[in-house]
C-alpha cells in the first residue's frame, strides 16, 4: 500500500492499535477514503498495512497519543478491540474536543473491572459474587469466602493477563502473585466461578437505546489456556427465553455503565441452573473479529457504525436492523505449534472451500510462537458461514486442517 501524501489527506482518523483485535475496523476506515493514523508500539503490527501515517507510540501512553492526535489535527479517535485505552481515546477526545461515542465517566467504568462490578452491584445487575483484595491475606480469605474452585483477575487488564483459575488453596498464592504483577492498581478480584455456557452478545446503543445485533456462544480452551475463546458461533444455541435473559442482562449492563452511544462487548455467563449474569463488559467493539461475524451474519457493519460513531456522524435506526444473510457463522482461531515461523501452507486450498469468508493471519515469518496461554498466543482466524452454526464450524475446522504453520524448534537459553 503506498500512503497518499499528506497534502492530499481527507479527514483523519486516529486509530489506538494496530494488532489482530483492529484489522476489521482499520480495513473499514480506508475503505471510506478516512486518512487512517494507526497507533501501535510494534513495527511489525498487522494493521500498519491499512494505515496512511504508522506511529510507533504505545496506544496506553496518553500523552504521546494526545500530542499525536493535535498534531495530526484529526477528526476522531477510536480503540476497538482494546481496553486500556478506551478511556485514553475518551479523555483525549474530550480534551481536544472531538466527537466521541462514550464519555471519560463511562469509559472508567468500562475499563476497571472493580469499578464495573461496583457499579453493577447498585444498578442491580446480575454478576458474580466478588471480593476484592490487596494482598494474599486478603485473597485467602475471599477466596474462602467465594469457595474453590475460583477465578482470580486484575482487575484493569484484558487478553487473559493475570487471570487465573484457583482450583484449591494450593493455587491461589501464584494466582494472585500473577495477578498482582499485572494489576495496574496492586488491587486483585477473587471472583466466583459461574459454571455453565458462556455467550458474548455484540451490542450497540444509540441514544441510549440497545440494540443487540449477535449473540454467540464462546468456545473456550482448556486449561492452562483460562478464558481463551477459540471459537465463536452464531447463532446462540440457548433457547429463545434463555436469550432474551441474555440480552436484557447485556443492556442492563450497557445501561449502567452510561453507554448511550457506540459498540459493547458483553460476556454473560449461562448456569445451567439460574439466570445469566454478567462476566464484563467493554464499550469497544469484540476483538475476536466480532464485527466482521456480525457482517457476515446479519448484513450490520459494526465496523462502519463504529468509525461513523467516532467521527461523530448520525446513525439511523435502520442501519441497526439485522437482516438474516447466513443460516450459521463463525470465528474459528487458529493455534500454531510451538516454535519460530518460517511460513504459512495451504491458505488458497482453504480460501477455496465454500463458505469460507476470510482468513487472517496475525504473525510474520520470524516470530516465534510460544504455549497457548493467552488470546494472544493465537495464530490467526477463519470467518466461515453455513446453514447452521454446527455447519459453519465443520467447514472452518476443516478449512483450518488445511493450513499449515511451518515452524521450527527455538534453543532455550
Amino acid at each position: 500500500m503506498v500512503a497518499r501524501d499528506s497534502a492530499d489527506r481527507g479527514p483523519g482518523l486516529l486509530v489506538l492499535g494496530a494488532g489482530p483485535a483492529q484489522l476489521g475496523l482499520l480495513a473499514a476506515a480506508r475503505r471510506r477514503g478516512l486518512y487512517v493514523i494507526a497507533a501501535d508500539r510494534d513495527p511489525a503490527a498487522p494493521g500498519f498495512r491499512y494505515a496512511d501515517r504508522r506511529a510507533i507510540v504505545s496506544a496506553e501512553d496518553e500523552q504521546g497519543i494526545e500530542r499525536l492526535a493535535g498534531a495530526e489535527n484529526v477528526v476522531g479517535i477510536v480503540a476497538p478491540g482494546i481496553d486500556w485505552p478506551i478511556g485514553i481515546a475518551a479523555r483525549v477526545a474530550a480534551r481536544l474536543g472531538l466527537p466521541h461515542p462514550i464519555s471519560p465517566e463511562a469509559a472508567l467504568l468500562a475499563t476497571s473491572k472493580l469499578r464495573q462490578r461496583e457499579r453493577f452491584a447498585e444498578a442491580g445487575v446480575p454478576q458474580p459474587d466478588y471480593v476484592a483484595c490487596r494482598g494474599l491475606d486478603e485473597a485467602r480469605r475471599a477466596a474462602e469466602e467465594v469457595g474453590f474452585p475460583c477465578v482470580v483477575k486484575a482487575p484493569d487488564r484484558q487478553g487473559q493477563r493475570g487471570l487465573s483459575l484457583v482450583k484449591a488453596p494450593d493455587d491461589l498464592e501464584r494466582a494472585v502473585t500473577d495477578a498482582l504483577d499485572a494489576s495496574r492498581s496492586a488491587a486483585v478480584l477473587v471472583e466466583e466461578l459461574v459454571g455453565g455456557r458462556e455467550v458474548t452478545v455484540n451490542g450497540f446503543s444509540l441514544d441510549g437505546a440497545f440494540f443487540a445485533l449477535t449473540v454467540t456462544d464462546r468456545h473456550v480452551a482448556d486449561p492452562p489456556a483460562f478464558g481463551v475463546a477459540l471459537a465463536h458461533t452464531w447463532p446462540c444455541a440457548l433457547e429463545p427465553r434463555q436469550i432474551a435473559q441474555v440480552i436484557d442482562a447485556a443492556r442492563r449492563a450497557a445501561a449502567a455503565v452510561g453507554v448511550r452511544n457506540g459498540p459493547t462487548y458483553t460476556q454473560v455467563l449461562v448456569p445451567e441452573d439460574g439466570p445469566p449474569v454478567v462476566g464484563e463488559l467493554a464499550a469497544r467493539l469484540g476483538g475476536g473479529h466480532d464485527a466482521e461475524l456480525c457482517r457476515a451474519a446479519v448484513s450490520v457493519d459494526l465496523n462502519e457504525l463504529t468509525v461513523a460513531a467516532a467521527l461523530g456522524e448520525p446513525i439511523r435506526r435502520q442501519q441497526l436492523a439485522p437482516r438474516a444473510r447466513a443460516g450459521g457463522a463463525c470465528i474459528r482461531f487458529l493455534v500454531a505449534p510451538q516454535g519460530e515461523l518460517h511460513g504459512v501452507d495451504g491458505l488458497e486450498g482453504a480460501f477455496a472451500l465454500d463458505g469460507v469468508l476470510g482468513i487472517r493471519i496475525y504473525r510474520r515469518r520470524g516470530h516465534v510462537f510460544g504455549p497457548l496461554r493467552r488470546g494472544a498466543d493465537r495464530a490467526g482466524a477463519i470467518l466461515a458461514v453455513g446453514e447452521t452454526a454446527e455447519d459453519a464450524l465443520e467447514l472452518a475446522d476443516d478449512a483450518a486442517r488445511l493450513i499449515r504453520f511451518d515452524v521450527s524448534a527455538v534453543a532455550v537459553a
